[in-house]
């Protein structure tokens, strides 16, 4: 491992797109911390990785909807040899609003949002003075799509919420870094061919062997691509299979436009 550049920690590494994002950092020679819930996934992509690549994974097996086990893997990236931080983790607690259990609903937002926002805090500080690192914040297309109808969209108001957070969140403070040496990406993938869709967030996927949901979706590896493609042009926002940055210009200048227009023209 190049030890200038640090350790890749990766959240929500024990399936989909955390455990084949890591692999793929390793594969580059990244050593890895490898965060989840669920410890003999966790136990399992770390013997991978050691045969496979001759990396040194690290284990770190944490619930972020919980307090105390954000707060172990705060102190972890706080440490200051983390120099990629994906932020993956996430649980989508889908379905009708008013029926849902308040308390998957906290859960939702501890995951997607204080999560993001805390890991992101304990990484930059170091990333800075270190002069260099990489934070990849997931999020999702349906970020954008909070005006459409569920069917064949899932009930998604929190988990749409959350995820519009991550990437203005993300976009706003990698307008904040420009002229840093960080790089910063909010990572927005459709339905991708994972187990995502098998829970709403409340429990796991059972079992030590990887799922794939009924609805298939765009293959892992191609979500992965198009991160490590966006990173390395530069691109803030990444949408896996939009073909060019356009509609994200256009996002961009809507925003400008309403801001332009509710000053009375004044920009």
């Amino acid at each position: 491992m190049d030890t200038e550049r640090g350790k890749a920690l990766v959240t929500g590494a024990s399936s989909g797109i955390g455990a084949a994002y890591a692999e793929r950092l390793a594969q580059e020679g990244w050593d890895t911390v490898l965060v989840a819930r669920r410890r003999q996934r966790l136990d399992d992509l770390a013997g991978r990785l050691r045969e496979t690549t001759g990396t040194h994974p690290e284990i770190l097996e944490a619930d972020l909807s919980l307090p105390e086990d954000l707060a172990r893997v705060v102190a972890r990236v706080a440490a200051g040899d983390v120099g990629f931080l994906l932020n993956n983790a996430g649980i989508n607690g889908y379905g009708p609003f008013a029926a849902l259990d308040p308390d998957l609903l906290a859960k939702v937002v501890n995951v997607n949002v204080l999560a993001v926002t805390a890991l992101t805090r304990a990484a930059v500080p170091a990333m800075l003075e270190r002069g260099r690192g990489t934070i990849v914040n997931v999020a999702s297309q349906l970020a954008f799509a909070g005006s459409l109808p569920p069917d064949p969209l899932p009930q998604r108001a929190v988990y749409g919420g959350t995820k519009g957070y991550v990437v203005t969140f993300t976009r706003t403070l990698a307008a904040e870094l420009a002229g840093t040496p960080l790089r910063l990406q909010v990572l927005c993938p459709g339905l991708t061919a994972t187990e995502f869709h098998l829970t709403r967030g409340d429990l796991p996927v059972a079992g030590r062997e990887a799922a794939v949901h009924e609805d298939g979706g765009m293959p892992v590896g191609q979500v992965i691509d198009a991160s490590l493609a966006g990173l390395e042009a530069g691109e803030v926002v990444v949408v896996p299979g939009l073909a060019d940055s356009g509609p994200v210009a256009e996002l961009a200048a809507a925003e400008q436009g309403i801001r332009t227009a509710a000053r009375g023209g004044r920009g």
